[in-house]
């Protein structure tokens, strides 16, 4: 689908105006915000799985490890035992959520997995999916 037509389209310009945002969309970008702030860390992310259990990360940046939020946010849901996602979102400086990232959120939740990118101060910037 190309971007600016569709549903997919639709989505993220509602989704983008975050007084529009589902109350459990805002808490998984809370949760990423809170995630960036606390460790100091370039990203936050968080994933709601298919039980609406949230699962919470930074970035990894080790010698010998490293991992984007997201990514790290996927891993421990899978770890954990989460079968799908429903949402993730992801709080960062950047302009567009990775294709590595969207790869990740797609492997477990299917390619209409939405994926709120949003700055610093909360504010939804985008709406993508994993697809």
């Amino acid at each position: 689908m190309s971007a600016g037509t569709g549903r997919a389209a639709t989505y993220a310009r509602i989704m983008t105006d975050s007084s529009a945002l589902d109350p459990e969309d805002r808490k998984i970008v809370t949760l990423a915000r809170s995630a960036r702030a606390r460790n100091g860390v370039p990203e936050g992310a968080a994933v709601r799985d298919e039980t609406g259990r949230t699962y919470v990360a930074g970035t990894v940046a080790l010698d010998s490890l490293r991992l984007s939020a997201l990514r790290t946010a996927v891993a421990m849901a899978v770890a954990s035992g989460a079968k799908s996602l429903e949402a993730a979102a992801v709080v960062s400086d950047s302009d567009a959520v990775s294709d590595e990232d969207r790869a990740a959120v797609r492997d477990l939740g299917g390619a209409g997995t939405p994926v709120l990118l949003a700055g610093p101060d909360g504010t939804v910037r985008a709406t993508v999916t994993a697809g």
